[in-house]
């Protein structure tokens, strides 16, 4: 990697500062990240579209990590560490300013690219701090340390959520109700000034994230390497090819799962609240539930890991609760359904920082390409909440051709969609127990 910083140990080196400017990237596309289950219902009234199709908002944005990915980590190996973050931002700026066309022409794929590219810039920036805050110190402690940076990036969703929820979605049913009633030329202005509203606070947002891509190469960050695997006998040959680490693409997929479950307990939540007749002034807030249920669990992770408990038991422990949550959204009804939908904020939080210094155990000099596989693994966000999507919307119109109403049918598809968390908390589950253990030989 090109960079002129001396490269220091994980014991040898002070942290304090390294990681709290990792946290600030963090907080940044926790911000950017986390608006999406209010851009999800907005976009869906703007441009009168099914469930299925909202989700691609969520698709767009995930997708590219899987487009960006490995030349994310090309251009990271090119330039560094710093000067990959400072990119990433300024690309995520880039994004920013394609809201204001697409909100002129209120064309949805203008919108959707607008997203790309900020995912684009997301996935430099992830592929960067995520390998960077893992193995900036001790591996043993990595869940700790990246427990942290979940607490700024969910406290910076809970932000954006009520920011965006209030500048999106204020006013929304009344607007909803108007356009069953007004003629089409009037329902256009209606859509066209609902539209503009993004304008403004994507300008700012853009504004933002380029001082921070210009402030970020000031940033006192000391260089860093993975420390390779330590062969167990004599007979042990060193690993040459990253298909050599059956651990690690386990672990891909474990992640690749786990971001599906995590953006649909966290942008699914608002539109499901509304499916069930919830009042969008009180649904808006739903996402904060899911957030303050991860940051609670982050906050509990900071303190037990790893002096309590492991890394790997944190993982057990989120899968099961993963498991029994989803159940119960499924068999109870109501806003005591919606909780539970939050409580997968508590499963959630811990598998995100467990999976990756478990994936990226002994990878050594293959860390940056193992970290831009588990980078693309994001993408898991983009596929299974439009499955969860298409669930719904196939119930729903299966419901109401056996002459159900269309209320009720709304919401019993709403729930019907959740099942599609089982198998991915099963798969996490199997990670806990053997999946990271694959491959990897005991000293």
């Amino acid at each position: 990697m090109t960079n002129n910083q001396t490269t220091t140990s994980p014991a040898s080196r002070n942290t304090f500062v390294p990681i709290l400017i990792i946290a600030g990237l963090f907080f940044i596309f926790g911000f950017v990240t986390w608006i999406n289950g209010a851009l999800i219902p907005f976009m869906k009234t703007i441009n009168e579209l099914t469930d299925a199709q909202s989700y691609l908002v969520a698709s767009a944005s995930y997708i590219s990590f899987v487009v960006m990915a490995l030349p994310a980590s090309y251009i990271i190996n090119k330039i560094g560490y710093k000067k990959g973050m400072s990119l990433g931002l300024i690309i995520m700026a880039v994004g920013a300013l394609v809201f204001i066309p697409a909100a002129e022409a209120r064309t949805y794929w203008m919108f959707l690219s607008a997203i790309f590219i900020q995912g684009a810039g997301m996935t430099l920036l992830q592929t960067a701090s995520n390998p960077y805050i893992t193995i900036l110190g001790p591996i043993e402690s990595a869940a700790k340390r990246i427990a942290i940076m979940g607490i700024a990036n969910k406290v910076a969703g809970a932000l954006g959520s009520v920011i965006f929820g209030t500048i999106l979605l204020s006013g929304i049913d009344e607007i909803k109700e108007k356009l069953t009633t007004v003629s089409d030329s009037e329902k256009a202005n209606l859509l066209n000034t609902m539209a503009d509203s993004v304008v403004t606070p994507y300008i700012i947002m853009a504004v933002i994230l380029v001082v921070l891509g210009v402030l970020i190469l000031k940033a006192p960050l000391p260089n860093v390497e993975a420390e390779p695997i330590k062969p167990s006998n004599t007979e042990e040959v060193a690993k040459t090819s990253i298909f050599q680490f059956p651990h690690l693409w386990l672990g891909v997929l474990a992640l690749f799962l786990y971001v599906g479950v995590e953006v649909i307990a966290g942008d699914t939540i608002i539109s499901y609240g509304i499916s069930l007749n919830i009042p969008v002034e009180q649904s808006k807030y739903f996402t904060l539930y899911t957030l303050f249920a991860m940051v609670g669990t982050y906050a509990v992770g900071v303190f037990l890991i790893p002096k309590y408990i492991s890394q790997v038991t944190a993982l057990k422990a989120s899968a099961v609760l993963g498991l029994l949550f989803s159940l119960c959204i499924i068999f109870t009804t109501g806003i005591t359904s919606v909780y539970f939908v939050a409580a997968l904020g508590i499963a959630n939080a811990l598998v995100w920082p467990a999976i990756w210094p478990l994936a990226l155990n002994g990878l050594g000099k293959f860390t940056e390409t193992a970290s831009a596989l588990l980078i693309m693994a994001i993408s898991g966000g983009a596929i299974i909440p439009p499955l969860y999507g298409a669930l719904v919307d196939s119930k729903k119109e299966a419901l109401i051709s056996l002459g159900n109403d269309t209320v009720a049918a709304t919401a019993e598809a709403a729930s019907y969609g959740y099942w599609i968390l089982l198998p991915c908390y099963a798969f996490i589950l199997y990670y806990a127990f053997i999946g990271h253990k694959s491959g990897l030989k005991k000293s």
